[in-house]
C-alpha cells in the first residue's frame, strides 16, 4: 500500500507528511463507515470553490460576474472534477466496499468527484491553504486560462441551469416552434425565465441544438445586464 501511495503522490504533485490522510481521502464510505473521505470531501469542496473563484477573478479581469459564475460552475461540477480524478489516476487507488466494487463504483461520477474533493481536503489538512491552492491549480492546468473552452455552446443549457440554481431562480422554459416537412424540419426555440425580462432565441434543424443556441443567447444577454 505504501509503495502504491508513493507513486500516486508523484502523480498528484504533492508528498504527504501524514500519509494516513491520503488513505482516508481514498476510502469510500462503503468500505468503512467511520474512517472514510466524507469529512475531507466537505473540506475540499470549500477549498475548491474559493481557489477556483479567486483564480478566475485574477486571471480574467474583463469577465463579468455572470460569466465568472457560469465558468466556475462548469469547472467545479461533478462531471469536471470526476474527469480530473481519472486523469490523476485516483480511480485506480479508490478503496470501495464489495457492493460498490461489483457495481463499477470506480467509474461512478459521484464517487470520483468525492475522492477528488477528499484528496484536496487532505492536502489542505496536511499543509495549509497556500499549498492546497498551488496543488489544485496544478491539477487544473490550462482549464483555468481558456474559459471559452469551458463554456462551449454544446453545454449552454447546463450552464444556464446551474447559474439559475445558484441564484435561486426558476429553471428556464423553452418554447418550440416547428416548421417544414418531416425530414426537413426547422426548430425555433425561445428561452425564457420567470422573473427575467430577457429572452434567448435559437434556430436549427435539431431541436436540441436550437435549445442550446437559445440558452447560449440568453446567457449572453444576461451578461449584458450585469
Amino acid at each position: 500500500m505504501k509503495k502504491d501511495l508513493k507513486k500516486l503522490q508523484q502523480q498528484l504533485g504533492y508528498t504527504f507528511k501524514d500519509e494516513s490522510l491520503l488513505e482516508y481521502a481514498l476510502t469510500h464510505c462503503s468500505k468503512h463507515k467511520i474512517k472514510n473521505n466524507e469529512r475531507l470531501e466537505f473540506l475540499g469542496d470549500a477549498v475548491l470553490s474559493l481557489v477556483i473563484s479567486t483564480a478566475l477573478y485574477n486571471r480574467h479581469p474583463n469577465a463579468r460576474e455572470g460569466e465568472l459564475s457560469r465558468v466556475r460552475a462548469a469547472l467545479v461540477k461533478g462531471e469536471t472534477i470526476a474527469k480530473l480524478a481519472v486523469q490523476l489516476g485516483l480511480d485506480e487507488y479508490l478503496m470501495l466496499g464489495v457492493g460498490e466494487l461489483k457495481s463499477g463504483g470506480h467509474q461512478r461520477e459521484s464517487i470520483l468527484a468525492g475522492v477528488f474533493e477528499g484528496v484536496l481536503g487532505a492536502v489542505y489538512q496536511d499543509s495549509d491553504f497556500e499549498m492546497a491552492r498551488d496543488v489544485l491549480l496544478y491539477w487544473y492546468g490550462e482549464l483555468l486560462d481558456d474559459i471559452h473552452t469551458v463554456t462551449d455552446v454544446k453545454d449552454a443549457k447546463s450552464q444556464l441551469q446551474e447559474y439559475l440554481q445558484g441564484q435561486h431562480l426558476t429553471l428556464p422554459d423553452y418554447e418550440i416552434n416547428v416548421s417544414g416537412r418531416a425530414h426537413t424540419q426547422t426548430f425555433e426555440a425561445i428561452c425564457r425565465v420567470d422573473g427575467l425580462s430577457i429572452e434567448g432565441y435559437g434556430k436549427s434543424s435539431s431541436r436540441r441544438k436550437a435549445e442550446q443556441l437559445a440558452a447560449k443567447q440568453f446567457l449572453e444577454k444576461l451578461d449584458d445586464t450585469k
